[in-house]
């Protein structure tokens, strides 16, 4: 046995005697989202955080001294699997860690490394990310929240929009105009702004469900410690766009959470499918074993990429795909298995639905949102046009 089917049983052996049998399977409660504010709907939920926690694997690829795992990408990747393998839940969900937290170990000072990180993996900062604006969502560049360098802070103004959990947030990472005459990438500055600044308004946008994480944020004079800038003035865009490339890979992640493997999604399909004897059934099943090879691809697209980054391979074009092809993929295994439920598809609450149904109904309208958040799928498709296969533009 090498090293990596060691470490692989140790996994599977940690995870089966520290995962609560409850966190093993879709339930109704909320995700734990990590912060000073951070809820528990139980008291497994609370015990998965915790040993999850304290074993750091919050972040298990980060270097220890932040608080991470120390685990390399084989491992990082051994990790994953078995918890997918497994149906473990995610113990918390923290921007701070999937997107920020990487590009303050690429960019960041010794001091903001040391300051920032390890209360993302011990779960007690939450942060929101403050990208779009009323006027500057897929032309991001075209923001104009404005920081004014004033000593040693930057005074901020204006107001960012569809900022997810900035109610409960601890933090926000910012992107500001710090040279309104520069060209309109060149004049972008991040900050990190600590959410209990005076002159910080937060109103939440009540969509027509009645319920949202969405938040709309309002900056007066806010006053910013300049020591809070991540990467050169004025060089934000760079930051940005790496931020984003682990913004992808997070949301491409998302729709494992609750959906079948595909090494389960076939017989999914089937018990929902019962008899499987209605006419459309057969093409239900043929669509179901097509999610399953195409995501199996998809995996082993990623293990190749990991290789590739491993030997020090150009990977850019893939790692644009990602989110792409995972997410179009989850919302397609979606669509079948709503399918295959027929008129069971169709309910949102109520006892009369089992609790994996209504987990189906919630996953497919998830994978929705999922093709969007990060980018939408259209703006991901001009993206590799433009960037990996170099065609021209408009």
């Amino acid at each position: 046995m090498d090293d990596l089917d060691a470490f692989r049983q140790e996994v599977r052996q940690w995870l089966d005697a520290h995962c609560p049998a409850a966190m093993r399977v879709p339930g109704p409660e909320e995700v734990v989202m990590g912060g000073s504010q951070a809820v528990f709907a139980t008291v497994e939920q609370q015990h998965w955080f915790e040993r999850m926690r304290d074993k750091g694997w919050f972040a298990p690829g980060w270097p220890t001294q932040y608080g991470g795992g120390g685990l390399d990408a084989q491992r990082v990747r051994v990790l994953e699997d078995e918890m997918r393998r497994m149906k473990c839940r995610v113990p918390q969900v923290n921007i701070g860690i999937w997107m920020l937290g990487p590009v303050l170990l690429e960019f960041g000072t010794e001091a903001q490394k040391q300051r920032f990180l390890p209360p993302m993996t011990r779960g007690e900062q939450g942060w929101c990310q403050g990208f779009s604006e009323p006027n500057a969502g897929s032309d991001l560049a075209s923001l104009k929240m404005a920081a004014r360098a004033d000593g040693d802070h930057y005074v901020v103004s204006g107001a960012k929009i569809w900022t997810s959990g900035a109610d409960k947030a601890d933090w926000m990472y910012a992107l500001v105009r710090t040279d309104a005459a520069a060209p309109k990438h060149l004049g972008i500055s991040l900050l990190l702004i600590d959410m209990k600044s005076p002159g910080i308004t937060v109103r939440p946008i009540e969509l027509i469900s009645g319920a949202s994480k969405f938040c709309q944020v309002f900056f007066d004079d806010v006053r910013v410690p300049a020591e809070n800038l991540v990467g050169p003035v004025n060089g934000g865009w760079a930051v940005a766009k790496r931020l984003l490339q682990h913004e992808r890979e997070a949301m491409s992640k998302m729709g494992d959470l609750n959906l079948p493997t595909q090494c389960e999604l076939v017989p999914t399909v089937r018990r929902f499918l019962a008899d499987g004897a209605a006419p459309g059934d057969r093409a239900i099943r043929q669509r179901a074993v097509a999610c399953a090879m195409d995501e199996h691809a998809y995996h082993l697209t990623v293990a190749r990429m990991g290789q590739q980054a491993k030997a020090r391979m150009d990977v850019a074009g893939l790692m644009a795909i990602v989110k792409l092809v995972h997410t179009e993929q989850d919302k397609r295994k979606s669509a079948v298995l709503i399918d295959a439920m027929g008129n069971r598809g169709l309910g949102w609450e109520g006892e009369e639905f089992t609790e994996d149904e209504l987990a189906t109904v919630r996953q497919w309208l998830l994978s929705y949102t999922l093709t969007i958040a990060g980018g939408s799928s259209e703006v991901q498709l001009n993206i590799i046009a433009k960037r990996v296969l170099g065609l021209p533009g408009n």
